[in-house]
């Protein structure tokens, strides 16, 4: 049994499959309208969202399934003190299928751990959304017709945008990808995704504060918001908020077959006024979203039919386990007391490893790295 927590965990060939799959809904859709009848998706929502709730929900019940679960942690026993594993476990004697939204990075790891039907993160903090790639990499195959050959600019908050992140690992994996990445200062790219991603797969990008001098050469451009929710300091927030605002003055120096996407919602970084500029691809990227996630739903419950043993998402791995504890305060274990902290190897001679709930960086001592498990 499958879940998808990260982009990783679909090999190119799987979202080659599942972009193909969503092609055919997209043009067939009366062919799948039975497909999950007498399914259930639980969405399992700790944080506000309107757009990927409600495209589970269309998704569920385009394919003729049910859908039950809360949209704020105020309705769910998490007020009382309930765990993401324990919630996992319970739900999981409900519904089929768990599509899980939380503020707290790793929290659905955790449930896709203790559950026993597939987990689909919907977003963990700052960290990972998945289903998001998803649409968007069918949005840049259905506008672009390839993942190659393709300069693609990240404008805004490259910091906390767990869907920037997560693009930049997808599209990484395809040939001649070059990436411009702008941003001020305080919102840069995190290190550990242009080493360990990146570097890894030697791929060329280069950093800029201007959005004007990146336009040109670009063919596709990720704008995303400055994300208030993710800032300790308001004064921070208020600093940054306007720092970048596409307007249709500025598109006149883009290629004309720019693709201009956003993860939504926006606030001010798009004017109104680009909504009507050919170019603009942002409400497409919603309608592709619900078709991947029909598509994705589909593989995951097939892949549950065929093996019910839920998967190790540890597998292969090299691990310390509570040989140390994550100091990001954003982490479910900072949280949920009596987890395990894990951490997966990165680099074994300079003791890097990352935490496997939110990818915190941290260093191990030689003694500590005598105690590695492979999993």
């Amino acid at each position: 049994m499958k879940s998808v927590i990260d982009i990783p965990d679909l090999s190119v060939e799987e979202i080659d499959e599942l972009i193909k799959t969503a092609g055919d809904i997209a043009l067939h859709p009366e062919k799948y309208a039975k497909s999950c009848e007498g399914k259930i998706l639980a969405t399992l929502f700790y944080e506000p969202s309107t757009r990927t709730r409600l495209s589970f929900t269309a998704a569920m019940m385009e394919l003729g399934g049910n859908v039950l679960g809360f949209s704020e942690p105020g309705s769910s026993s998490a007020v009382k003190g309930e765990s993401v594993a324990d919630t996992a476990r319970v739900v999981s004697c409900y519904a089929d299928i768990i599509a899980m939204r939380s503020p707290k990075e790793g929290a659905a790891f955790v449930a896709a751990k203790n559950a026993t039907i597939p987990v689909i993160n919907t977003g963990d903090g700052g960290h990972a959304h998945p289903t998001q790639t998803l649409g968007d990499l069918f949005t840049i195959y259905r506008e672009k017709g390839r993942f190659n050959n393709l300069t693609v600019g990240f404008c805004g908050d490259l910091k906390y945008g767990r869907t920037v992140h997560s693009l930049i690992e997808a599209m990484s994996r395809y040939p001649d990808v070059r990436f411009v990445l702008i941003s001020p200062d305080a919102l840069k790219l995190p290190t550990f995704v242009k080493y360990e991603i990146l570097a890894r797969h030697n791929v060329l990008y280069t950093e800029t504060d201007s959005l004007e001098e990146a336009l040109p050469s670009l063919d596709i451009l990720y704008m995303t918001r400055i994300q208030k929710e993710r800032f300790t300091d308001p004064a921070e927030y208020e600093r940054l908020k306007d720092s970048y605002i596409l307007t249709v003055e500025k598109l006149a120096s883009a290629k004309s077959d720019l693709c201009i996407m956003h993860p939504l919602p926006r606030v001010n970084e798009i004017s109104v006024k680009v909504d009507k500029d050919p170019r603009a691809c942002y409400f497409k990227q919603v309608e592709n979203g619900k078709y991947m996630r029909m598509a994705l739903i589909l593989k995951l419950l097939a892949s549950a039919k065929e093996n019910p043993e839920t998967e190790d998402l540890l597998a292969g791995r090299s691990v310390l386990i509570n040989e140390m504890k994550c100091t990001n305060p954003r982490c479910i274990t900072a949280t949920e007391q009596e987890l395990d902290h894990v951490f997966r190897v990165v680099d074994a001679e300079a003791g890097i490893c990352r935490c496997v709930y939110c990818e915190k960086k941290m260093k191990a001592d030689s003694g500590m790295m005598k105690r590695v498990v492979r999993r």
